[in-house]
């Protein structure tokens, strides 16, 4: 499983509970699988992330042309203010996003790269990874099918936000973090610190 959506929906205040309720019932769809669910906790609030994979193309666009034609998606219509839906791809190095428990938060990070940088940050992260990860674990991170190109998301566990901290900053200064070369190719920088919700597959 290599194709992502990442499906952010803008909740009305206070009804975070019902979209939960709503997102654990109806998660699942034909050729999809729920991986996780977030709400932001750092950075824009008010917003809940769903992930889910696919096994196949027609299987992404299939459920992104429901959801479009629908207009309910996870049947949370009624609280939501706004909808963006995401389309990823897996770094082909990276084994694919399964559910596990790895702690109290997670971070999003989306990186934009200048035009015909994305293969070299691929590779970047293809040598850097495997020393990283000994520190701590990467969910996976993926380019960008749709949208503002070429961007990449990475998503990061951490038990607290102290020891995110504590690891990123040893990283860098033991010279394992960043890649080699990456910053270079970057033009923007954006993180979230995310809670899961109660039910994620990933928490």
């Amino acid at each position: 499983m290599t194709l992502y959506d990442v499906v952010t929906l803008t909740v009305r205040i206070g009804a975070n509970a019902q979209v939960f309720d709503n997102i654990a019932a109806n998660g699942e769809q034909s050729g999809a699988k729920l991986l996780g669910c977030w709400y932001s906790d750092i950075g824009a609030l008010g917003k809940v992330m769903v992930l889910c994979g696919f096994e196949s193309e027609a299987a992404l666009i299939g459920e992104r042309r429901r959801l479009l034609l629908e207009g309910n998606p996870f049947h949370c219509g009624e609280f939501v203010t706004d909808v963006k839906v995401e389309s990823y791809s897996l770094f082909p190095f990276l084994a694919p996003v399964e559910p596990a428990e790895y702690g109290g938060i997670y971070e999003m990070r989306v990186y934009g790269t200048k035009l015909a940088s994305l293969q070299h940050t691929i590779d970047a992260w293809k040598d850097a990874v495997p020393e990283r990860t000994k520190r701590s674990p990467l969910v996976g991170a993926m380019y960008s099918l749709d949208g503002t190109v070429p961007r990449f998301l990475n998503i990061w566990p951490y038990k607290s936000v102290d020891e995110r901290s504590r690891i990123r900053a040893e990283a860098v200064k033991d010279g394992i973090w960043p890649p080699k070369g990456g910053p270079a190719h970057l033009t923007t920088m954006e993180s979230t610190i995310c809670v899961p919700a109660p039910f994620s597959p990933l928490r």
